[in-house]
């Protein structure tokens, strides 16, 4: 492998983690500093000064820095199945720290997506085909 094409093998699978952890901590980190109370606008800006909830909204900025870098220089059909294992750990963390309950429907679902994330990622290069600057663009 070119060293070159290795660089950036590593550094997709580093953002592609980064996009992945900081998505489901975000939103965990949300959920656990949301109430069900919240009947007006005001309040949903208040809240957002809560430790939990502040804490997602950095991650979740994280989360889109880093899916920014990813996508400029991976391809969105690489990208997309392959952060989506970041819907099995959110319903993984789901049940384990707050005592959801997933029916049948939802597993195989899960299993599904766990499924296309593996044939995504082992059988698929993370830039299909190399960019060209478009022509008059100047760059």
């Amino acid at each position: 492998m070119h060293p070159e094409s290795a660089r950036l093998r590593f550094k997709t699978c580093l953002f592609a983690v980064v996009a992945i952890l900081s998505n489901v901590l975000g939103n965990f980190f949300l959920k656990r500093g949301m109430s069900s109370d919240l009947t007006s606008p005001l309040q949903y800006i208040t809240v957002l000064f809560r430790p939990w909830v502040a804490g997602g909204v950095l991650l979740l900025i994280l989360w889109m820095l880093s899916r920014m870098a990813l996508l400029s220089w991976a391809d969105l059909s690489y990208v997309l199945p392959v952060t989506a294992i970041g819907y099995v750990l959110v319903a993984l963390e789901g049940v384990w720290f707050l005592g959801e309950r997933i029916t049948a429907h939802r597993w195989a679902g899960i299993v599904l997506i766990v499924a296309g994330v593996a044939l995504v990622g082992v059988a698929t290069e993370p830039q299909t085909v190399p960019r060209q600057p478009a022509k008059g663009s100047g760059a």
